[in-house]
């Protein structure tokens, strides 16, 4: 582990207080930054952690306190304000120009110039220098909106790296990223850290913190709790803090029993360039994984059968039945249902309100007979699903932007919940959650499973396909390579298959 080190203080926040309507975001919370350190701040969903970043970064102003940087009480009025101090942050929701290029979204705003006009040349050889440096095989050329989740993070962190930043925060820098390009984030920080750059480390994998985190500092419902030498401490402490109890296990018991009942068979999925003869089986009463790296074609899978991409060959039948999907709306008619891994962009309607995207997919059970919206009735079905799935809103007419990232998820959940779906595709359903969230949510889709409702679980945490999954389907370059029983199976064994050392499995065929 880290010692902490004895830098000189960078930043140092005293009695920072933050009101929204309805909200006390932030309670009269300290927190300080040396020089050369990489300094965690970890909480639950709803703690504080992003709208202290955002104060610090120049977006929000405080109601109280106040921000010292380098000896001197400052107050950014904007972000760009606190840029130009050297404060860069790179968000958990990724704020990029889907239209412009990877160069041009790096330095936006800030474009290398020719007299009045921007320097190309100049543009490109600086971005591919920035992505150099984390080892990642982007050009500089290509749309963003070309891009994977996973590739425009890296793009933001570019993009940070660019602005030779005296601070840096990061909010789930590593949330979208393989274990390669997150080890190359890591020395990247490193080397950051050997500069005397300040880093503000915000992230739910508790675990993976020994390797850069100094000290850790937690948030619980707006309010400071403690500081520490991550290396006096562990996970287990600072979940406890985090959570105002002790998590003795990251994974609910499960209550639902597989049954051999099949409610969907899928036989030779085929999309050209994507992937190739998919097929598995899924059962009632199980929660059925799929696993794979990156670009495997497990979300593209997801995606296909829920006629977001076309599909070339293959059939889909749901009981006895053979269905047809051409398009979402197909999908939603057979109650199958998508929940997306970026959920600002393709889950919510985030200038909606709570109740708006709650009911958005079922307004006809929210309608009366003339076809309009009764208020009253919209009002009711959104606390139902409020109270069920614990959303922390001051109000149903809360616009869902203003929200923790895991209550958003809720409301993508509950959703899909109130449309009655049958067949649920969760894709990375826990990205940018807290423990204690996650844990409600590992909750949900085993109560999900017990009531009948087919789930596939797609993730990139093998320890969450482990402790969640019945069995688990492995990806490799478009294929299913095995169909595991996951009591049976390990980390190892997923790796192994995952990596395309194994033939693809046949259609519903368990791989021993």
């Amino acid at each position: 582990m880290n010692q902490a080190p004895a830098g000189i203080e960078l930043l140092r926040l005293d009695n920072i207080t933050k009101r929204f309507p309805g909200v006390l975001a932030l309670d009269g919370v300290g927190f300080d930054l040396r020089r050369g350190e990489v300094h965690a701040l970890c909480g639950e969903n709803g703690a504080g952690k992003s709208t202290l970043m955002k104060i610090i970064s120049g977006q929000y102003q405080p109601d109280e306190g106040g921000i010292t940087y380098k000896g001197e009480v400052r107050r950014f009025a904007s972000s760009l304000d606190a840029e130009r101090a050297g404060i860069a942050i790179i968000h958990q929701e990724l704020n990029l120009v889907p239209h412009l290029s990877v160069a041009e979204n790096i330095f936006l705003a800030r474009e290398p110039k020719r007299g009045w006009f921007v320097d190309r040349t100049a543009l490109r050889r600086q971005a591919r220098a920035c992505l150099d440096r984390l080892g990642v095989d982007i050009r500089p050329d290509a749309p963003v909106k070309s891009l994977s989740v996973a590739q425009c993070q890296m793009v933001e962190i570019a993009k940070a790296l660019s602005l030779n930043a005296e601070i840096v925060i990061m909010d789930e820098p590593t949330s979208s990223l393989t274990e390669s390009e997150t080890a190359l984030l890591f020395q990247v920080i490193r080397e950051l850290k050997e500069q005397g750059v300040g880093i503000v480390y915000i992230s739910h994998r508790l675990d993976e913190m020994a390797l850069i985190v100094d000290r850790v500092t937690v948030l619980r419902d707006g309010r400071y709790v403690d500081t520490r030498n991550f290396a006096d401490t562990c996970v287990d402490e600072i979940v406890a803090l985090m959570v105002g109890r002790s998590l003795d296990d990251k994974f609910p018991e499960r209550t639902s029993i597989p049954t051999a009942d099949v409610l969907m068979d899928v036989r030779g999925l085929t999309r050209r360039g994507v992937f190739h003869d998919v097929g598995f089986e899924l059962r009632r009463g199980e929660i059925l994984g799929f696993a794979g790296l990156m670009g495997a074609g497990r979300t593209e899978v997801a995606r296909a059968i829920f006629g977001a991409d076309p599909l070339d060959t293959g059939t889909i039948r749901l009981g006895e039945r053979e269905i047809t999907v051409k398009t979402p709306r197909d999908a939603i008619a057979h109650g199958i249902a998508y929940l997306s891994e970026d959920r600002k962009s393709h889950g919510l309607a985030v200038k909606m309100s709570v109740t708006q995207n709650l009911t958005l997919a079922n307004m006809g059970a929210v309608s009366n007979t003339l076809g309009f919206i009764d208020r009253k009735a919209e009002e009711q079905a959104a606390w139902r699903y409020i109270q069920m799935l614990s959303i922390r809103t001051p109000s149903p007419h809360q616009v869902a932007r203003l929200l923790s990232g895991g209550n958003q998820q809720k409301i993508v959940i509950a959703k899909w919940l109130f449309r009655q779906s049958r067949i649920l595709f969760f894709d990375e359903p826990t990205r940018g959650i807290d423990v204690g969230a996650k844990f409600a949510i590992y909750q949900l889709l085993d109560r999900l499973a017990a009531e009948g409702i087919g789930v596939v679980l797609i993730s990139s945490e093998l320890p969450e396909i482990l402790g969640l999954t019945d069995r688990v389907a492995v990806f490799h370059e478009g294929r299913i390579t095995a169909v595991l029983n996951t009591r049976e199976t390990s980390q190892e064994e997923i790796m192994h298959f995952a990596s395309g050392h194994g033939r693809p499995a046949a259609p519903g065929a368990e791989t021993t």
